[in-house]
């Protein structure tokens, strides 16, 4: 038991290193920060079942993390161009419909982040060569693209639900 959970802990601190994103904007002008949190389900003193977010402690197949970037304007003038790429952890599948962002339009990538499309735009070619469109679970890239400016000193979030595999 004590080796399954230091396997699975262990596998959990892989998939938050193998978390990471970048912004683009003018240079030095946004600050972000990633977390990986899951839902537990939380009783309260009323008896009334609410969700609250926390860090895992472990991760197991099947286990559903959300995780979120907040940006930040550092800078003493409004920033745009605001773009943020993100990839889907190693050994997760992203899930479907769950990408949030106020005022971004998000875009979705199955090559790597090389390129990157609205959902029905992206294509693949399956075993036999024949091209169709891409299922969510073969995303490998998340981009959101601000749109505006972000005012001195303020900040947004943006992210994504994905099941570890």
């Amino acid at each position: 038991m004590r080796i399954s959970r230091l396997l699975l802990t262990t596998t959990l601190l892989a998939l938050l290193g193998s978390f990471s994103s970048s912004a683009l904007a003018a240079d030095g002008a946004i600050k972000i920060s990633s977390t990986a949190q899951i839902e537990v389900e939380v009783i309260g003193k009323d008896g009334k079942k609410t969700l609250k977010r926390t860090l895992p402690d472990k991760a197991i197949p099947g286990t559903e993390v959300i995780y979120t970037n907040t940006f930040e304007n550092v800078i003493n003038k409004p920033a745009s161009n605001i773009v943020i790429n993100n990839p889907i952890p190693n050994d997760s599948e992203y899930k479907a419909g769950s990408a949030f962002g106020k005022d971004c339009e998000i875009l979705f990538s199955v090559d790597g982040g090389k390129k990157f499309g609205h959902a029905e735009e992206l294509k693949i070619n399956d075993a036999e060569g024949k091209e169709r469109t891409a299922l969510p679970r073969e995303y490998t890239h998340i981009r959101w693209i601000y749109k505006g400016q972000l005012a001195a000193g303020k900040s947004g979030e943006v992210g994504f639900r994905a099941v570890i595999k």
